[in-house]
């Protein structure tokens, strides 16, 4: 595809495969909800206990990643500018994201509050790069959360082709964590090594890297994953963390790239390990679609994710 798109198409239909059941962190429950399906993608009941949104449309991760391509489908002058007008028009004041956002303020204030949201749930990160932006605050993004919205709105500005450098401005536009940027940037190494032929880009990578400061946590990270290769995923995410940070979500995902031979099966295995799957099949399905092809991601799933039709239409 063109400017290497099959990888935004990778990543996004992965995460609306796994929307459904986005946010689940009880793995026995999770096991009820599929059982006895062989392909637990796009279910048709919402499972997720925080949120639900039509089935085909994609978590406030990949979103944040649509708003960036939408910025670049407008046009490549002041990108920057432009996507923080769309973020607000996307995510802020008047947007349903926000609206949603003001029914959790209203509804912590319930005791034992457990009802789900109707509408899709706006991230932390993106929260403060809202107020940030209305406020006219040079730095925009948000602070508190060391999570996986920059990498995912930086997917398509990187594949449109603009260097490293310019990639930590546009990551920075909605965190401005080190932690999630150090990470954010160890993910498009590996998809930059994928899409240059590399037959094996994690181990290119740690080879690479393993003697370079920036990365050196990130190389053992990637170490200590490799010794876990024998463990069930399901009880790997639950000891690194289910929920969505750095650098649980990240080692996650490279386990389940090291323990599965496709596109597929990884955003499978990731689904079921449950938490916060989105996060993580963001960068499993971008990874593989980069190393794989447009072929390797099922045709069938493509044609149940909605945001797949502009992608496929800007071919």
């Amino acid at each position: 595809m063109k400017n290497n798109l099959h990888v935004f198409l990778g990543s996004t239909v992965a995460d609306a495969a796994a929307r459904p059941l986005h946010w689940v962190y009880n793995q026995k429950k999770l096991l009820t909800y599929i059982r006895g399906k062989k392909d637990f993608t796009f279910l048709k009941r919402n499972k997720s206990p925080f949120y639900s949104i039509k089935t085909g449309k994609v978590s406030g991760y990949n979103d944040i990643g649509q708003v960036m391509f939408k910025t670049l489908i407008e046009g490549h002058t002041n990108i920057e500018g432009r996507f923080k007008k769309n973020i607000i028009k996307n995510f802020g004041p008047g947007s349903i994201y926000w609206k949603n956002y003001s029914l959790r303020a209203k509804y912590r204030k319930v005791k034992d509050w457990r009802g789900i949201i109707k509408g899709p749930w706006i991230h932390q990160n993106i929260i403060e790069t809202v107020q940030n932006i209305k406020k006219g605050k040079k730095l925009t993004g948000g602070r508190k959360v060391n999570e996986s919205d920059g990498f995912c709105a930086a997917l398509p500005y990187f594949l449109y082709g603009y260097s490293f450098k310019n990639l930590k401005k546009i990551i920075s536009l909605v965190t401005v964590s080190k932690i999630s940027l150090r990470y954010a940037l160890a993910k498009f190494h590996l998809i930059d090594l994928a899409l240059k032929g590399s037959k094996n880009p994690i181990k290119e990578f740690t080879l690479k890297y393993k003697n370079k400061s920036y990365f050196k946590k990130i190389v053992k990270d990637i170490n200590k994953i490799k010794r876990l290769k024998k463990k069930p995923h399901p009880q790997v995410v639950k000891k690194l963390g289910m929920a969505c940070s750095y650098p649980g979500t990240f080692e996650s995902s490279i386990h389940s790239i090291l323990t599965s031979s496709n596109y597929k099966s990884a955003v499978l295995k990731t689904i079921k390990a449950g938490g916060c799957n989105c996060s993580r099949v963001n960068f499993i399905g971008a990874y593989y679609a980069a190393l794989k092809g447009v072929g390797s991601i099922p045709n069938s799933w493509v044609k149940k994710t909605d945001a797949a039709k502009r992608i496929l239409r800007e071919n």
